[in-house]
């Protein structure tokens, strides 16, 4: 399979085993179906990676020490990632409160692929985000098609934000802007939907690291939405500091509005 499709496939196993402990585990118990989501999901991940890219190296969540620059792939040995010509930067699980909760679909698993010789500036060459109880999988092998309008309509922009920790100066920029706040869980589902057109934008600056949105800034910018940092400046994976606080995804007729607003609201 080609680095796409092998994303999809990962993503989409991954999610079918988490569906799966959720109907075996129940929800009585929402810490330990989230400690058993991200296990299961980042067990099964590493394996398939190992087993058909054991070369790469891997940034994930779930690894002991992924916060420091010298993080190595660990169980597959390949090395350091700083020195890597492909890794694989992973979220087993994006979203573990929401997959703790019964009925919600707004979590999601992140697969994504850093090249050194990858053409765009962000170095994603491939990705997938897997909603796994929304039943689909979002990837950069079939780009979904560029969402012309917001489906909620009205003339009325929608733009996704965190339910527990949306940005302080978001309710500010949505009212100069004359957009509505529309509450979301994980970060891939709320940048899926940004791709799917169910909302125009997402702003986020509360703090995330690379996995967070790694797959789904492959997805969009495949997609061709525009993806940046907050301040207009690219983003960047697989560097020293895996920290990435901050970005914006949006239809690309809308970026220079919204990074004008955030300019003007100190994002």
């Amino acid at each position: 399979m080609v680095d796409g499709e092998f994303a999809r496939w990962l993503a989409a196993r991954a999610g079918e085993a988490l569906v799966g402990l959720r109907a075996e585990l129940g929800f009585d118990d929402p810490a330990a179906l989230k400690a058993a989501g991200d296990k299961v999901s980042h067990d099964l991940i590493r394996t398939e990676l190992a087993r058909w890219h054991p070369g790469d190296a891997v940034l994930s969540e779930e690894d002991e020490g992924s916060r420091q620059a010298s993080t190595a792939q660990g169980e597959a040995g390949a090395g350091s990632r700083l020195t890597a010509d492909r890794v694989w930067i992973i979220d087993p699980l994006d979203g573990t409160r929401e997959f703790s909760e019964q009925g919600r679909t707004d979590w999601a698993v992140h697969v994504a692929l850093w090249a050194r010789d990858a053409s765009a500036s962000h170095g994603l060459v491939a990705g997938a985000v897997g909603l796994p109880a929304q039943q689909r999988v979002l990837a950069t092998d079939q780009p979904p098609a560029y969402p012309s309008v917001s489906v909620g309509g009205a003339g009325r922009l929608r733009l996704a934000a965190s339910r527990s920790r949306p940005p302080a100066f978001l309710t500010d920029l949505a009212e100069e802007v004359g957009a509505q706040l529309v509450p979301m869980g994980s970060a891939g589902a709320k940048i899926a939907a940004v791709v799917t057109g169910e909302v125009d934008a997402y702003i986020h600056a509360g703090g995330q690291y690379e996995w967070d949105s790694a797959a789904p800034v492959a997805v969009a910018t495949a997609t061709g939405l525009h993806a940046s940092r907050i301040d207009g400046s690219a983003l960047k994976y697989n560097e020293a500091d895996p920290r990435l606080p901050d970005l914006l995804v949006c239809r690309e007729d809308l970026a220079s509005r919204l990074l004008a607003a955030l300019r003007r609201h100190g994002g």
